[in-house]
């Protein structure tokens, strides 16, 4: 079977930041000129990731401006270590089982990056990085310029010389990434833009990653979410607050805010977030085939056909006005299966768990379903390490934890059961 190798830039990907950016803010905080120095230095990083500068120029530019001693850099990975990106941060198990195949490759230096990923499984040997010059006081006077990612086009020299042999993906948000896809040292480039997007860098690309989940969901490689959330629309009406509406877009949902809900804008939403008095009609019910969840901020049994939703196994939470009790509900739902407070299903709320899959079943009400469901389990050879059934006059709700890999045969055969209104996989 062919290698595969992951080449993950640091800056903007790996950390939601630029670093030497944020090591000017820690070197010169008691410059009288900073804020000037700080805009020049951060011209300096935008030109080169957009390619308007040469890397060498940038480098040197920024390098220059610094000001930067070795107990700056202290202070510069304590703060970075807070700011890796919140995608990179939940997949730890990506980089636990890929660590092999895994490639820091950056323009920044090791200094700062080796220590903030190596917790990640990332042995040392797999970054590659710039390293700074220091005088004997210990404050940053250069960098090695012998280093091939000092120059202009550096990655892209850098895999020459690597020459692996294998297939090569790259995961970056700047156009020293994509060079490596331009040149043809790499099979694919995901611009990454959880952080930043680069219009320059993002038309170039073979794929537009707004998250690590999307990049691994993609590649079916272990993600700590089994769908990810850029791929869930959600939709908002014009009642919410604009607080909840930025909650939902940091935590990285396909947000689309309608004025009024309809047949058609309603049609692919997996969420809706709505109140004010909004109707959600049998009409509109119907035509979203894909409801997962209501958000009503307000009393949803007046303005909601609450016995309708829950036969169609779209659960209501209803009466939150608080953005974070929103979002609290919405991410406890779609993440764990949390039915917590809600208006029309069993109530359930699970701690997360790791090294298994959760399997969320939604039935009728009607003796036997439970069976049905651990049969499938034995005849796939599935042991299941923990489950739970909650049921109310209509539905019954089901979690199972399983260890084992599963397959799509799996899957088929407990969607397939009678009596079932929907199934989905967490973890």
């Amino acid at each position: 079977m062919n290698k595969k190798y992951y080449i993950i830039d640091f800056d903007s990907t790996f950390t939601q930041v630029e670093a030497l950016d944020e090591l000017a803010r820690i070197s010169l905080q008691h410059h009288p000129e900073r804020e000037q120095i700080y805009k020049k230095i951060e011209d300096l990083t935008n030109l080169a990731m957009e390619g308007k500068l040469s890397f060498r120029e940038s480098l040197a530019g920024r390098v220059k401006l610094l000001e930067a001693n070795r107990d700056h850099l202290k202070q510069l990975v304590k703060h970075l270590k807070k700011l890796v990106s919140p995608s990179f941060a939940r997949n730890k198990k990506f980089f636990q089982q890929h660590a092999e195949e895994i490639l820091i490759v950056s323009g920044g230096f090791k200094e700062f990056i080796t220590p903030v990923v190596t917790p990640f499984h990332i042995s040392k040997e797999n970054i590659y990085a710039n390293t700074f010059v220091f005088d004997k006081a210990g404050k940053i006077v250069g960098y090695d310029e012998a280093n091939p990612l000092s120059y202009e086009g550096g990655k892209v020299k850098l895999l020459k010389e690597l020459q692996l042999q294998g297939e090569i993906h790259g995961i970056g948000d700047g156009y020293s990434d994509f060079q490596l896809k331009e040149f043809g040292m790499i099979k694919k480039f995901y611009a990454f833009t959880e952080n930043i997007s680069r219009k320059s860098v993002v038309e170039k690309a073979d794929h537009v990653t707004p998250s690590l989940d999307e990049f691994l969901y993609l590649n079916n490689l272990p993600a700590a979410i089994s769908y990810p959330k850029n791929r869930i629309q959600c939709v908002v009406t014009e009642s919410v607050p604009e607080t909840i509406v930025k909650q939902l877009k940091k935590e990285g949902y396909a947000l689309k805010q309608v004025n009024k809900l309809d047949t058609g804008n309603i049609a692919k939403a997996s969420i809706l977030v709505t109140g004010g008095k909004e109707k959600i009609t049998e009409t509109l019910l119907a035509a979203a085939k894909k409801l997962k969840l209501i958000a009503y901020l307000g009393n949803a049994s007046k303005h909601v056909p609450v016995e309708l939703c829950t036969a169609h196994g779209v659960i209501i939470f209803d009466d939150i006005q608080k953005p974070s009790a929103v979002l609290k509900r919405i991410t406890g739902f779609i993440n764990n299966g949390d039915s917590f407070k809600s208006l029309n299903f069993p109530n359930i709320q699970l701690p997360e768990v790791s090294d298994v899959h959760r399997c969320i079943h939604i039935h009728r009400n009607v003796p036997g379903v439970l069976a049905n469901i651990n049969q499938v389990f034995a005849d796939h050879k599935i042991n299941i390490v923990s489950q739970y059934l909650m049921t109310n006059t209509q539905i019954g709700y089901v979690m199972a934890d399983i260890h084992a890999d599963y397959d799509k045969q799996l899957l088929k055969a407990l969607k397939g059961i009678d009596e079932t209104i929907s199934f989905r996989v967490l973890y």
